[in-house]
């Protein structure tokens, strides 16, 4: 455990409290508005409603379950996740008072935050950079239904179908109650059933979390039921809402001051909306001057509640599903005894020492990652620190976008997991931003105050600070290598999707980091025994700081070299397959050219952070900045890196240690992955799967990564959530453009039988894979627009060819010992 250091986002601390449309536009040829700025909270036409019971069965549904509803006093930990991308809730599950934590992810205070204090940094707190809030709670209550009074009692989160669910029993009778965020009809869902002739009686109370007056609504006829509703709006503009309804087939609902009373129901269908007037569109100060939230909230819970349960039901089950089964995962068969536990028991048994191998716990975590990036990037703003799940109005370092790690982890997964359409949130964000980061790069990046300003007194392009918000602004201190990753991020999906579409899109993303990068570099000389006079001038960053440790004003720090190093690769490629800017391009290549690249230390043996031979920071720090070449860059890898270099990376690696936070830990595991060390990447894996308890990090009971600060404080943050899945990928398959290689650090708890089918491939290409006794059995191949690749494992390669669309069945991969 590394001591703690106030500018991490694990110890700095913590502020005062206080059909998509993308699908429409493009069939309507309007495709190019999608960067000018959609709101958030928009109607959505009537979705076509399935036929049939689209659910996977309960007997083969992959679910997570307990015996026992959440703790009201640590939900982060307890309560179980739904999201449809923009509205997300924790669920408590409670038969006696069903407790939702509602989120918007627009909800931001804050604002543009583009000035400079007199530290050189842009005020990093919730009210002028602002933090993410919960938009509103919801108690559904039903008093006879208490804990002494039930039994049989199970809570499940369904990932199958997308589905956290409840049932028990009360006087005989069998209850039940699923809850769901329906993308489709974009609302929160409540359904309570039951059989044998119950009935439910109790309230619902909506509440708002900033001090909101609740109102009834009473309907005007039919198809118009009662209401309790909320509007407000923020000191920097933002106006928001929440409007809640419930229906029953049989009994009664009606509204009194703010609350809904339901009596003597046999069932209760209780419906959510609300939202902001949130736009991606700097022109209008990312609002939509056309948004009335209020009246929104009210026609689109409505129009849902007006649909019967189990439409409303099928309809989201089917679009969850459409997702979630892009990829199947096997790593193997658990024993029955584990099978039998709940899960938090699991979680356990998995940790003691000398546990059994659990491989559909760990896959069952895997698919958890996925699940929640499907209910937490779509057509909104994407996957922040906490995504969509908050358990109050002051998360730690406000919910928001991290850009040295944390938001590039986040987006490391949809490809690799069969989600690529989970990506574009990520895209459409920076597309956003983009106006406001270059207008406060142009006017204050070169200001005094700046400790990282350019020392050659020029500036072009855009660049970011550590963290960003919603609104274009910025917090704590300008990170100028952050624009060469968010850019390399996104060309990262261009390489796994071929999508040319993808990359007109981010052009203007990757020359403008270019050019920030020409105006920065600086020229300083080196030590070069292949040079004239053992001496040559090469382009470094400018004095910077290699996160979040050692010295600020270094001058070619690694982790910044790397990134340009890509960033100028990634841009040369893009110029080539778009047919664009031929002598800017060379202009970039001659940069790359002379671009200084890392050595290994002769005093530690490690590959260098900084510019010097002696470690200057925490060896065992939690960040991974100066192996970023290696994960996840390419140009450090197994074949074709002088082993020199390889042996400094596995020395600095060995050094960071194996007992991190759970985003670092995630990292390490793709590391090692990419080194071929599969035991050490999977020990990193089952580390992140520990429970967390006496202030350590791990897993929640409800699978959140947690680090529990003391007995009443733990934080959440999303993106172990994400990277862990990630680095599973990458030990199953490991992609580049023009070769993959299949099980390449393939650990023996997965060995003897396993499958994974959707799986990314970079170069434009899908992946279905099994094996058995460690060795390839079946490997099917799909282009999604790549034409050549070299598939290669156990020794033996394969020269591929297809045509965009086509695929092909490989023989003989696994053949051999």
């Amino acid at each position: 455990m590394t001591s703690h250091d106030p500018l991490t986002p694990e110890h700095r601390p913590r502020p005062p409290h206080g059909p998509s449309r993308r699908g429409f536009l493009a069939a309507a040829g309007l495709g190019a508005l999608a960067t000018a700025g959609l709101p958030a909270f928009t109607a959505t036409a009537a979705p076509r409603r399935p036929d049939g019971d689209p659910r996977v069965p309960e007997d083969r549904a992959l679910t997570l379950w307990y015996r026992e509803p959440a703790d009201p006093a640590d939900m982060i930990q307890t309560a179980l996740p739904v999201g449809n991308g923009r509205i997300g809730a924790l669920v408590g599950g409670d038969p006696a008072a069903d407790l939702l934590y509602v989120t918007d992810g627009t909800l931001w205070t804050g604002g543009l935050n583009d000035t400079l204090d007199d530290d050189g940094q842009f005020p990093y707190e919730r009210v002028e950079f602002g933090s993410l809030t919960q938009l509103a709670h919801l108690t559904v209550a039903v008093p006879a239904h208490t804990a002494d009074r039930i039994t049989d009692y199970r809570r499940t989160l369904d990932l199958s179908n997308g589905l956290v669910t409840a049932s028990y029993t009360h006087d005989g009778v069998a209850y039940r109650r699923e809850v769901y965020a329906s993308h489709p009809d974009n609302v929160l869902v409540l359904s309570l059933t039951q059989s044998g002739g119950g009935h439910y009686t109790g309230t619902v109370d909506l509440a708002g979390t900033h001090g909101e007056h609740t109102a009834a609504v009473t309907g005007s006829g039919p198809a118009e039921g009662p209401l309790a509703t909320f509007e407000a709006a923020f000191a920097n503009g933002l106006a928001y809402a929440s409007a809640v309804t419930a229906t029953t087939t049989r009994g009664t609902v009606a509204v009194s001051g703010g609350r809904l009373t339901f009596t003597d129901c046999a069932d209760l269908t209780v419906v959510f909306c609300g939202g902001t007037d949130y736009a991606p569109d700097p022109a209008h100060g990312y609002r939509d001057p056309a948004a009335d939230p209020a009246a929104l909230a009210a026609r689109t819970a409505r129009a849902a509640a007006r649909v019967p349960h189990t439409a409303l039901r099928a309809t989201h089950v089917a679009d969850h599903r459409r997702l979630f089964d892009g990829l199947s995962l096997s790593l193997g068969t658990s024993d029955a005894r584990l099978r039998a536990l709940d899960t938090p028991s699991r979680l356990a048994a998995r940790a003691a020492d000398g546990a059994t191998p659990d491989p559909e716990l760990e896959a069952a975590y895997y698919h958890f990652g996925r699940y929640l990036l499907i209910a937490s990037s779509r057509d909104s703003v994407p996957a922040g620190l906490q995504g969509l799940w908050l358990d109050g109005n002051d998360p730690d370092w406000m919910g928001d976008y991290h850009t040295d790690i944390n938001i590039e982890m986040n987006y490391w997964l949809p490809d690799r997991a069969g989600l690529p359409t989970a990506f574009d949130a990520f895209t459409d964000y920076c597309l956003s931003q983009l106006p406001s980061w270059t207008d406060v790069t142009a006017r204050t990046f070169n200001d005094p105050r700046n400790r990282f300003r350019n020392s050659t007194g020029k500036v072009a392009g855009w660049a970011v600070a550590f963290s960003t918000n919603i609104h274009g602004g910025s917090g704590w201190w300008w990170h100028p290598a952050a624009n060469a990753w968010l850019a390399n991020t996104l060309f990262d999906h261009y390489a796994y999707t071929a999508d040319t579409r993808h990359l007109e899109r981010i052009y203007p993303l990757l020359k403008g980091a270019c050019a920030f990068w020409a105006a920065r570099l600086v020229t300083t000389t080196v030590d070069d025994p292949d040079a004239p006079g053992g001496r040559r001038d090469v382009l470094v960053d400018d004095k910077d700081w290699s996160p979040e440790q050692g010295p600020q004003d270094g001058i070619g720090n690694t982790y910044a070299q790397e990134l340009v190093w890509a960033l100028f690769g990634n841009y040369l490629t893009a110029s080539r397959d778009l047919g664009r800017d031929r002598a800017y391009a060379r202009t970039v290549a001659a940069l790359r050219d002379r671009l200084y690249l890392p050595r290994v230390s002769p005093t530690t043996g490690r590959l260098e952070e900084w510019m010097s031979p002696d470690d200057l920071g925490e060896t065992e720090h939690r960040h991974l900045s100066p192996l970023i070449g290696l994960f996840p860059g390419d140009r450090i890898r197994q074949d074709g890196t002088p082993e020199d270099i390889l042996t400094g990376v596995r020395n600095l690696l060995t050094a960071r240690g194996m007992n991190s936070y759970g985003w670092a830990n995630a990292w390490r595991a793709l590391c090692w992955a990419r080194l071929g060390e599969g035991e050490t990447a999977y020990r990193l894996v089952t580390t992140n799967l520990r429970p967390s308890t006496d202030n350590s990090n791990g897993t929640a009971r409800n699978l959140f990564d947690i680090y529990q600060v003391d007995a009443d404080r733990s934080i959440f943050q999303i993106d172990a959530n994400f990277g862990t899945p990630a680095a599973v990928t990458e030990m199953l398959v490991r992609s580049r453009p023009g070769r993959v290689d299949l099980l390449p650090a393939l650990p023996s708890a997965w060995a003897a039988a396993g499958h994974i089918s959707g799986v990314g491939v970079r170069g434009g290409f899908v992946l279905d894979l099994a094996w058995r006794a460690g060795r390839v059995t079946t490997a099917v191949l799909r282009s999604v627009g790549g034409r050549t690749t070299t598939v290669a494992a156990h020794g033996r390669t394969r020269t591929v060819r297809l045509a965009p669309g086509g695929s092909t069945t490989l023989h003989g991969l696994g053949a051999g010992h």
